[in-house]
């Protein structure tokens, strides 16, 4: 997973691509809580799923 997500990120699963987008809710011991459209909220092992940042929509 990137260093670079943090609380609040916009996420995906590339190799879940149905899950849609989700938000990171919490990161605490190896483990990422993330908010998905499709999948709800999941608990990830943080060095086991590929997650990367999406750029936020310009507005």
């Amino acid at each position: 997973m990137s260093d670079f997500v943090t609380i609040g990120s916009i996420v995906r699963n590339p190799a879940a691509p149905e899950w849609g987008l989700g938000q990171v809710q919490s990161i605490a011991a190896g483990r990422v809580t993330v908010n998905f459209e499709h999948a709800g909220k999941l608990v990830l092992a943080e060095n086991a799923v590929p997650l990367e940042m999406v750029d936020p929509e310009p507005e």
